[in-house]
């Protein structure tokens, strides 16, 4: 049984967002492996966190498991599927044709999951006119009238740090309402228009920082 109600956005928090995500995967796994049902603990079991948070995550789409007999997995992976809006082909394109750029073209899982890299946009003169797979690299130039006959959903930026807020605007002059930025710098857009940034410096910082700390802590720690 389920009851999606579609609450407003601004009550859904993006850690909320992201544990949906995680139990879309962890269903893909457990239906491949031929269970038909999942218990809340077994959910959280693998996701680390407790069968409680789980139960409050779903309860704020709806009703979708039945007390002392789990949730149905197809059933739940295609609500959680609708919910994260995967039930439907997102049209994508990519801004920054560099090393970054080449290996999101070419990377099969985003069209596996409704995201499909449709173009390719950059101004340097030795990358206009390559091939990345089945795209051919177009002039930045060009973006406004591909994004007119195309429709594109979202971009993705991978340009150079001094070109990414350029490339930010005219994504949303084109009529995007997703920007995914692995420029590391900050970005501004408006309101409509979600943006996600993805630093791997800042990732990598964090995991110095937490290794650091953990060598720090063994260090002080007296001999036992």
């Amino acid at each position: 049984m389920s009851a999606r109600r579609g609450p407003a956005a601004a009550r859904i928090s993006e850690p909320t967002v992201r544990r949906l995500s995680h139990y879309y995967r962890v269903l893909l796994e457990v239906e491949a492996e031929g269970k038909r049902l999942i218990s809340s603990h077994r959910l959280a079991e693998r996701e680390g966190i407790t069968s409680a948070q789980v139960r409050k995550d779903l309860s704020m789409f709806g009703s979708f498991g039945r007390r002392g007999l789990g949730y149905q997995v197809r059933h739940l992976r295609e609500e959680i599927r609708a919910i994260l809006g995967l039930d439907r082909r997102w049209k994508v394109a990519l801004l920054g044709a560099g090393n970054v750029g080449a290996a999101l073209v070419l990377y099969p899982g985003f069209s596996a999951q409704g995201f499909d890299i449709v173009a390719a946009f950059d101004r340097d003169p030795g990358r206009i006119g390559q091939r990345l797979g089945a795209l051919t690299v177009q002039d930045v130039s060009e973006f406004q009238a591909a994004a007119a006959r195309e429709s594109f959903d979202m971009a993705v930026i991978t340009t150079p740090v001094r070109a990414a807020q350029e490339a930010a605007d005219l994504a949303v002059a084109g009529g995007v309402r997703g920007i995914l930025n692995f420029a590391p710098r900050k970005l501004t857009v408006p309101g409509h228009v979600a943006l996600r940034s993805v630093d791997m410096s800042v990732e990598f910082e964090t995991l110095s920082f937490e290794i650091t700390r953990e060598r720090s802590s063994r260090r002080r720690r007296p001999p036992g």
